[in-house]
Order: structure tokens, then sequence, then C-alpha cells
């Protein structure tokens, strides 16, 4: 099959091809994806995000004065992102735009913070150990030397004294999570924003996975503190509309404070014959079909819509952190405050306990141990788990016991040559070999990724990273194809 014929093909035929090619993904819906992907479970909701984005798929975002509706609705979103995560009295004067996703958001945090500061040879940027991995891209992308605080491994949180002490007279910002992925938790934002202010430094909050849940789950009663514009060293939030407000990939949003904070994030440029090229975010063209789609679900959803979304999804958190507790060798490695169920092994190996629940339709994130914290299995929930709930103890127990039945055996030869590789000869040979003898099949894709992570968690970083990086280009490739 190609994807340019010599002839044209019917569009039913396409359509037919293009079901079969999603005939291997992970489930989107049914509340059993526990990454990736955020489903509300609202009947019609897809139907109805499908009919806007196709309404406004050939509109393009890079002149706001051709087309109206696509400037209305970016600012429609934006009011409501900066009102949902900040309260309306602190949303005003808010500024913003509508990003691809939370990664573009924080490139441009960052940027906005590093061209605030031209005069600066090695702009920084403090972090806390649990911040996205984004904001590393975000440093290498732009230049800006990236200054890591690690966390309390008890409670999984960075010290504000020691993000303080981070601080240098070359910081252009400080960063904090509401919540940070990996575990759940939400940063102390007040006292890091308060540090940050001492020192004249823009603090960025990254409430991209979260942060357009937590204020519902406030009003439910959680004991959710404040993260937004409320607190006054506060200077830009970051939050996913294609998360938790359940609108489709990809649409985030970047808040400012005020307009002079966000200025330095635009690009404009009339050095040459063309027409004025003025950006706000990365891409210059962009399809006003995600926007569309995020603005239909606002309106659909409404304000009731999204604290009913809200109570099931932390139904549904509580009955897997329940489930979890139930099991002898299991530990949350938090008690869940917000989305995140994310617990770790003793026995049987983490690893073999997330492919034995994808056997059983049950798709969790491993993520690697992060000494001195354990390897851990990571559930992002939603509203649709909800439903789901009642099944996942049973199955949780069903494949603990098939896992400790069938404990993870990596060939000698295959860990020898992971243990052996030098990143700077590693090529696409030596990748396919190994590829091979890890159990991938000819698609390049694996029948079992408890060996893969295995393998991975045994490397530093570095070699972990650019292990990954060289299996990412072989499978993206022209002459690699999945069947």
């Amino acid at each position: 099959m190609t994807a340019l014929p010599d002839r044209g093909v019917p569009a039913e035929q396409v359509l037919a091809e293009l079901g079969a090619l999603r005939g291997r993904d992970l489930p989107t819906h049914g509340g059993r994806l526990f990454a990736y992907v955020y489903d509300a479970a609202v009947p019609g909701l897809d139907q109805l995000t499908a009919s806007a984005y196709a309404l406004a798929a050939h509109v393009n975002g890079l002149d706001p004065t051709a087309f109206p509706s696509l400037l209305a609705m970016e600012n429609d979103l934006v009011a409501a992102a900066a009102q949902v995560t900040s309260g309306a009295e602190a949303a005003a004067g808010v500024v913003g735009n509508v990003t691809s996703g939370g990664t573009e958001s924080l490139l441009l945090a960052v940027k906005a913070a590093r061209d605030a500061h031209p005069d600066l040879a090695t702009p920084r940027l403090v972090v806390p150990a649990s911040a996205h991995a984004a904001f590393a891209k975000a440093a290498q992308y732009l230049r800006v030397a990236l200054d890591v605080v690690e966390i309390d491994p008890a409670t999984l949180l960075p010290d504000p004294a020691a993000m303080a002490a981070a601080i240098t007279a070359d910081t252009v910002l400080v960063a904090c999570s509401a919540p940070a992925y990996p575990y759940g938790v939400i940063d102390p934002v007040a006292e890091i924003a308060a540090v940050a202010a001492d020192a004249g430094v823009r603090c960025h909050v990254d409430a991209c996975f979260g942060g357009w849940l937590l204020p519902y789950l406030r009003r439910l009663g959680r004991p959710i503190p404040p993260f937004g514009f409320e607190l006054p060293g506060v200077t830009s939030v970051s939050v996913d509309l294609h998360k938790y407000a359940y609108a489709p990939k990809g649409v985030s949003v970047l808040l400012h404070r005020d307009a002079s904070l966000r200025r330095p994030q635009y690009f404009g440029f009339a050095g040459w014959p063309g027409y004025p090229l003025l950006n706000a975010t990365v891409a210059s063209t962009r399809s006003g079909g995600p926007v569309a789609g995020a603005w239909a679900t606002l309106r659909h959803l409404g304000d009731d819509g999204y604290l009913r979304l809200a109570e099931r999804t932390w139904s549904a958190v509580t009955g897997l952190a329940a489930a979890v507790s139930t099991v002898d060798g299991l530990r949350l490695l938090a008690e869940p405050q917000t989305s995140v169920v994310v617990f770790t092994c003793t026995d049987p190996d983490p690893y073999v306990l997330a492919d034995q629940l994808a056997a059983r339709g049950w798709h969790t994130q491993p993520q690697l141990p992060y000494p001195p914290l354990p390897a851990s299995i990571h559930l992002s929930v939603t509203a649709a788990v909800a439903d789901q709930v009642a099944e996942f103890g049973p199955a949780l127990h069903d494949a603990v016991a098939a896992a400790r039945a069938a404990p993870i055996q990596v060939p000698p030869e295959l860990a020898a040559a992971v243990a052996d590789l030098d990143p700077a000869t590693l090529g696409p040979e030596t990748m396919a070999g190994l590829a091979a003898a890890a159990g991938f099949g000819p698609d390049g894709l694996p029948e079992s990724m408890a060996i893969v992570n295995t393998l991975l968690a045994t490397l530093p970083p570095e070699r972990r990273a650019a292990l990954l990086v060289e299996f990412l280009s072989l499978l993206q490739t022209p002459a690699h194809r999945p069947a």
C-alpha cells in the first residue's frame, strides 16, 4: 500500500484502510487506557467535536484578521482557562494564546522569560526533578541552562528553600507543577512563587495536566490549594484543554498575568519582500479545527458538566486506589491528591505486572526508577474510568498472580550487549539487532514491554535516552511500515 497510488482510490476504500490501520492502536475510549487520551464518556461529544473540527479545519490561524471566527474562539478559550484556573477576580487582565499542546505552552513560557533578558549570556531555568520533561526540551531547544532541584522521596515535593537556593543572577524562570505528572502531587506553588518574586524572577505554573480539573475538585470539597494568578508571584500558567477539559487533541492554553509579560513570546519579522510575519506561537499556519473542537466542547459541557465529570473522576480515583491497597506486594507511592493513582511493587515485578494488565485489556504507564524512588505504575484517571472500577480490582488480582507465576527473564547476552552499548557508535544496524533480540516483531512493535523496560532501567538516563532516540529513528523510516 502506498499513500500515493497511480490512480485515486474511492473514498469508502480509503476510510476502510484507515480503519484497518487503527486496528492495532490502543483503545481511546472505554476507560481502560490510563495514559495519552482523556475520555469523558459523554454520549454525542465525539460527533459534536468532529463536526466542529470539520467546520474550521481549513481556517488558518496565521492571520486573525482574515479569520475573525478563530480569533473570537481563541479569546473565549483563553478567558475560560483564566477564570477556571484562577477565579474571575484574579483573571482580570490576564492574556494568553492557544497552543498545540502542553509542550509548546511550556516552550513558549521559557522563551518569553529568556527573551525578556537579552543581556544574559546563559539564562537559567530552575525546576523540580518532577517537572515535566518538556522543560528539559525547552531548555535544549532554546539554549537555556537547566537547574534541577531534587524532590523529597517521602513527600515527592520540592523544598521551596532549595528552589530559592538554586536561583542565581542568571535565572530567568522558576517553574513548578499543579500537579506534577509522575506522581499527581501538587507542588507548594504559593511558597515557590513567593521565593521567585522575592528574587525578581518569573514563576511559571505548569498546570497542563490537571489545571482544568483541580478547581472542580476543590468545589467538591477536596483540599486543593491555590495555584493560579490569585497568588501574586505567579506570572504565567499553562493548562491543556485536551486533557481534563476533554477537548480534541491538541489544544493547550498559555496564560500570562499581563500583556507586558507575554510580549517576548511573540515573533515578528518584516525584513523580507513577503508579508510581515507575526506569530504568537511556534507554528505559523495552524488549523482552526482543534480550536473549534475545544470551543464546542466547552460550550456543550458547561461548568455544571465539568463539575459532574470531576465527581466521576474522583470516584474512580478512590476506587482504583482502594483496589491497589488490597493487594499484598503493591504500595501506593502517594495518597491520591488529584487524578493520578501511582503504585510500586515489591512483588511482582512492576513491568511484568503492566504487561499482564495489558493482556487483560488494562493499559497502564510504567515509570522507570528515579533513585531513590522505585519503578512504578502510573494511572491517569478520567471520568470514563468510573464505569470500569468494579472490574479493575479482580483484574489486578489476577494480573498479579500471573506476573508472580511468570517472572521476567532477560537473555544474558542481550543484557550484556545493552550494558556495553556505546551511544557514539550506536547505529541502525545495531539497533535493529537489539530490537529483534528483545522480541520486537517485523512490524517493529514488541510482544512484551517487560524485557524492554527492565533493560532500560539498568541504564543511566543519558544512555537510556540515546537508545530510545535510535529506536525511534529506526521506526520512523519510510522503509519501515507496521503490517
